[in-house]
């Protein structure tokens, strides 16, 4: 089967670093943490007291009227945010006539916690009638594709992608697909989220997974590949790209940031939260990924590591890459971005992907904060100096997440 070719017209960022794709990126490259002390409520009674939020977050700013934005949860607030960013972006000529020819595939993980914790505080203290009817419709993370959709005028296949810390990776990939099956002509695709709330505090401190070691220094929690590492921290943004039938991209003068060339996915079927020590696992979707791409991997000269500075995952990740790429494996530039952006869940892969079209574009591989004490586990070239210039053609994100669910992607740098 003849493959269509699917490029990248369009980027847009919501995230702790910046609330653009410049800023975001300036910020990675110049190795500028965007992790402090939450300010969304009273962490007092908390273990952990920091995390990587979207600062000066306003609505209207992205011409959200104030009532509508008071029937979103934060989380849709940043989708229909960047998605509008996106489409000024891309500059993609939407119409009547093309409109469903354009959808929307984007990954959530955990949806409206906070609508959740509001309405729960409502219905204990005065009752159900006070209970909102626009409570289920804020917090179903379906809703982030589907005001996506009402604010921007697409009218194609529109979905949610849910799959824990891979959602937004595997949205892409989803969304790569549509466009090479020729069931659609672009896609708006990443990942948004928004769980910097008690209740996603509570959760991940229970599960024993987030720092909480460094309340005070915050720039320093978030440790991929180190050997203090003690769990991650929480972020929340969106990272959102637009793709695009390299055809209809080619014809309207669109300009190109990358080639998405290949997608690969996997199961640990293994554990509820731990990956497969081994990395066996993760291994098999960055197998998969060369696979799709047609590609060897000695072709692949960057990755954006999923590195989320938990022991087990960070361990795991760096055997995964080391059983894929064997000995070339010593060559390849490796960013963990978490360390400056913490971890946005689902969407981290959104991010990511971003920041790895970036990578290629600019030629920079950014640096990875806080590696002081190497972990013998982790023997890469993590970039750790800094950021570095790279010469690269092809690169790779990866993302996994609870239930062992693994995705990889694989973009190209565009060469007209």
């Amino acid at each position: 089967m003849n493959r269509r070719r699917v490029v990248i017209t369009g980027l847009a960022a919501l995230s702790p670093l910046g609330n653009t794709v410049e800023s975001s990126w300036e910020n990675l490259v110049a190795g500028k943490s965007g992790i402090a002390p939450i300010t969304l409520f009273d962490t007092a009674r908390f273990d952990s007291r920091i995390a990587g939020e979207v600062k000066d977050f306003k609505p209207e700013a992205y011409d959200i009227p104030t009532k509508q934005a008071k029937r979103m949860d934060r989380f849709t607030q940043f989708g229909v945010a960047a998605a509008t960013m996106l489409m000024k972006h891309c500059a993609f000529p939407l119409t009547e006539d093309n409109a469903h020819s354009v959808g929307i595939m984007v990954g959530v993980g955990l949806g409206g916690l906070r609508t959740i914790e509001i309405f729960h505080e409502k219905l204990m203290t005065a009752g159900p009638s006070k209970v909102s009817p626009f409570m289920i419709p804020m917090l179903i993370s379906n809703m982030a594709p589907g005001q996506m959709a009402i604010f921007t005028g697409v009218k194609g296949n529109n979905q949610v992608c849910t799959s824990a810390c891979a959602s937004g990776t595997h949205a892409i990939g989803a969304a790569w697909a549509e466009i090479m099956l020729g069931r659609a002509e672009a896609m708006i695709s990443g990942g948004v989220e928004a769980t910097i709330t008690e209740m996603g505090l509570s959760g991940f401190t229970a599960l024993k997974a987030l720092c909480c070691d460094s309340n005070d220094k915050p720039e320093e929690a978030s440790r991929p590949f180190d050997s203090t590492r003690s769990g991650f921290v929480v972020g929340e943004g969106a990272g959102l790209v637009f793709l695009e039938s390299l055809e209809s991209a080619q014809a309207r003068g669109a300009t190109i940031y990358a080639e998405i060339v290949g997608f690969g996915a996997s199961c640990d079927a293994h554990h509820m939260t731990a990956p497969l020590e081994s990395g066996e696992g993760m291994a098999a979707a960055m197998r998969n990924a060369l696979h799709d791409a047609g590609l060897q991997p000695e072709d692949i000269a960057h990755i954006n590591a999923h590195g989320t500075s938990t022991h087990m995952n960070d361990a795991a990740e760096s055997k995964a890459i080391r059983l894929v790429f064997g000995k070339h494996a010593d060559s390849i530039k490796i960013s963990a971005t978490k360390s400056m952006t913490g971890h946005l869940l689902g969407a981290a892969g959104g991010l990511e992907a971003v920041f790895t079209i970036k990578a290629l574009q600019e030629g920079i591989a950014p640096g990875t904060l806080n590696r002081k004490n190497p972990d013998p586990e982790c023997d890469l070239d993590y970039v750790t100096t800094g950021s570095e210039k790279i010469n690269c053609t092809y690169a790779m994100s990866n993302s996994f997440g609870f239930g062992g669910t693994n995705a990889c992607l694989i973009f190209k740098k565009w060469a007209e």
